[in-house]
């Protein structure tokens, strides 16, 4: 008689495990750690984890936003990591793609010049972004983490953390503090600009239509969010109300926010199916602009309590200059 193969036995038994929280790591919620280091583990099975006191940290019950402090001591419970979905892959050309956009690498970032069409990271339908890619580009970099996002459409700046501690310190200048950071975009516009330097100090409410498309309106429900615009050139020679390529220094990041903004003081941006004018996009569309002219132009920030100063810029595409030398006929 042949006895029934127990297939519990088919698999290593998980065992606990206890980690200890080192300097990049610390400042990350606990619940990030786990979705981070358990791969193939479903969310709900963290948090309720989580709630149930299974995963401790130096042998105490916390809450799943506990943020991590160099040292701690995390015990992650017995438990099973599943294979972790199959997605689609960037192809040879995405990864060279973004190889050749990186534009400067430190010892704690890399800055790269992020081509419109890509999204940032994956998700929403999507199998892949630039994170992702650079992740594959680079299998064995200990840690690479988005500083900010940008538009799928928008081109240009993007900032890479390569380590948790300047991940940090880039958030809190993100945030207003230890001096700020300077972000410059340029973009092409409807109308003459005639006016020069202006503040649009309007706060911003995301909303989601039935449809599931996320849309932002100004609203005094919304976040605090300020841009100031000002002209770098005018075109007048574009339908009849003109065309004018500005720059925006961004105080704030809200989602859309220059988009919005831009549409809020009725100079919709060239190129935006969603907050823009159809007629404009029309016009701009027969002088061969394919996207939306946006892109993020420069940044500048200092680290180390501004010991380090950094200044980065992001030249603009071809497809874009093209445009312009057109509205230059």
């Amino acid at each position: 008689m042949i006895a029934a193969m127990n297939t519990s036995e088919s698999r290593p038994v998980p065992k606990a495990s206890t980690i200890e929280v080192d300097e990049d790591r610390a400042g990350q919620r606990v619940d990030n750690f786990l979705l981070n280091h358990l791969k193939g583990v479903p969310k709900s099975r963290i948090y309720r984890m989580l709630r149930k006191g299974e995963v401790r940290v130096n042998k105490g019950r916390i809450k799943a936003s506990y943020r991590l402090e160099a040292g701690d001591e995390v015990r992650i419970p017995p438990v099973r990591q599943g294979e972790p979905a199959k997605t689609r892959e960037p192809g040879a050309k995405v990864l060279s793609l973004i190889e050749n956009s990186i534009l400067a690498e430190e010892k704690g970032f890399l800055v790269l010049n992020k081509p419109s069409g890509i999204a940032v990271h994956g998700g929403s339908g999507l199998n892949y972004g630039v994170i992702e890619a650079l992740r594959k580009l680079r299998p064995d970099a200990p840690y690479l983490e988005l500083v900010h996002r940008l538009d799928r459409e928008t081109s240009g700046i993007l900032v890479i953390a390569k380590k948790r501690s300047v991940l940090r310190e880039l958030h809190s200048l993100l945030r207003g503090e230890g001096g700020g950071m300077e972000k410059r975009y340029l973009a092409l516009v409807r109308g003459c600009w005639q006016d020069g330097e202006r503040r649009v100090d309007a706060p911003l409410l995301k909303n989601t239509l039935r449809s599931g498309e996320r849309v932002v309106k100004v609203s005094p429900e919304g976040k605090a969010a300020l841009s100031l615009f000002r002209p770098v050139a005018i075109y007048e020679q574009i339908g009849d109300r003109g065309a004018s390529l500005v720059e925006i220094d961004l105080k704030t990041g809200r989602t859309h926010q220059i988009r919005v903004h831009a549409a809020y003081i009725d100079f919709p941006i060239a190129g935006d199916e969603k907050y823009g004018d159809a007629e404009f996009n029309r016009l701009l569309k027969e002088k061969g602009l394919q996207r939306l002219f946006l892109h993020a132009k420069s940044i500048e920030f200092s680290l180390s309590g501004g010991d380090q100063k950094y200044q980065f810029t992001a030249p603009m595409g071809d497809e874009l200059k093209n445009v312009l030398e057109q509205l230059e006929v």
